[in-house]
């Protein structure tokens, strides 16, 4: 599969979104299980101008309560 494919909403989300919008995820691997897809989900997020911010680990819920972009 893709990195389009896999992460059609996370790309959708981005495009949708002002610039300057905050997005906020819970885990880093919401927006990659490998360096490649981290990479070209964080270069996505810099073209949009959209700012990151990952929640530390201390403050995130269940595992099953995180959203997943794909």
């Amino acid at each position: 599969m893709s990195y389009e494919e896999k992460f059609a909403d996370f790309i959708e989300h981005c495009a949708e979104q002002p610039k300057g919008t905050l997005v906020i995820i819970h885990n880093p691997s919401a927006i990659g299980d490998n360096y490649a897809e981290i990479v070209e989900s964080l270069n996505r997020l810099a073209d949009a101008e959209l700012p990151l911010l990952i929640v530390p680990r201390s403050e995130r819920g269940k595992p099953e309560d995180v959203h997943r972009w794909n």
